[in-house]
Parts: structure tokens; C-alpha cells; sequence
């Protein structure tokens, strides 16, 4: 993808502050921790598409209205994921300006998803 040098510039900044993890580190996360959230920031097109099928959607333009309501205790590890890792980024960044302590960008999201051979579904 083509991204535009100004969302280039917020997500690398983003990425200075958030953390990021891969795929084999996103498993590992979801089998220690029964309680972590995989969670699609993607829009809602996307989802529908395709997404993991263990994720939990949320995308991006009411990720910091609706967080909260599912998500109240800013404990909660939520390892988010988009397209391809820059998206996810930026709501990293917003959730932590939210008193989320716990959350991670999956790395090349779902794009590595899918060439790791993570199981996908479709639709709601």
C-alpha cells in the first residue's frame, strides 16, 4: 500500500510510544493469556471480508468511544491488529491515552495473519 507521507509521519510517531509484537509472539500471548483480546481495528468492510477468527472487532473511527464499554479495566491485554500494522499503531497510541497499560500492534497485521496461516473467517 501507498501510504501518504503525513499518516507515515503520525503512525512512525505513534510507533515510538506503543509496542509492537509478530504474529508467533501474538500466539503465544493468546495461549498464555486466556483473557487477551485480539482485537480488529480495521473498518467494518474489511472485517466482513475477512479476519481472525478468534478476534473481537472494533474498528478504528469508535475505538475510543466504545474501549471503555467493553473493555473497562485498562489492565485488559488487547493485542490489536489492522491491515498491515500502521493503523493499529495509531490506536495503540490513543488507547494508552486512554490508561491502557497492556495493549500491542501485531506487526504486518492482517496481512501476516493470513501468510502465517491463521485461521480466517468471514462475515459477522
Amino acid at each position: 500500500m501507498d501510504h501518504s507521507p503525513g499518516f507515515l509521519k503520525l503512525t512512525n510517531d505513534a510507533k515510538t510510544r506503543i509496542n509492537e509484537i509478530s504474529v508467533a509472539e501474538t500466539r503465544a500471548r493468546l495461549t498464555q493469556n486466556p483473557r487477551a483480546v485480539l482485537l480488529d481495528v480495521r473498518e467494518d468492510h474489511e472485517w466482513q471480508a475477512g479476519h481472525a477468527a478468534d478476534a473481537v472487532h472494533l474498528g478504528k473511527g469508535i475505538l475510543e468511544r466504545d474501549l471503555e464499554k467493553l473493555y473497562p479495566d485498562p489492565a485488559t491485554e488487547i493485542l490489536m491488529y489492522c491491515g498491515g500494522g500502521f493503523r493499529s499503531a495509531l490506536t495503540c497510541d490513543a488507547a494508552q491515552k486512554m490508561g491502557y497499560r497492556n495493549v500491542s500492534s501485531v506487526t504486518g497485521g492482517y496481512k501476516a495473519l493470513v501468510q502465517a496461516g491463521w485461521s480466517i473467517k468471514t462475515g459477522a
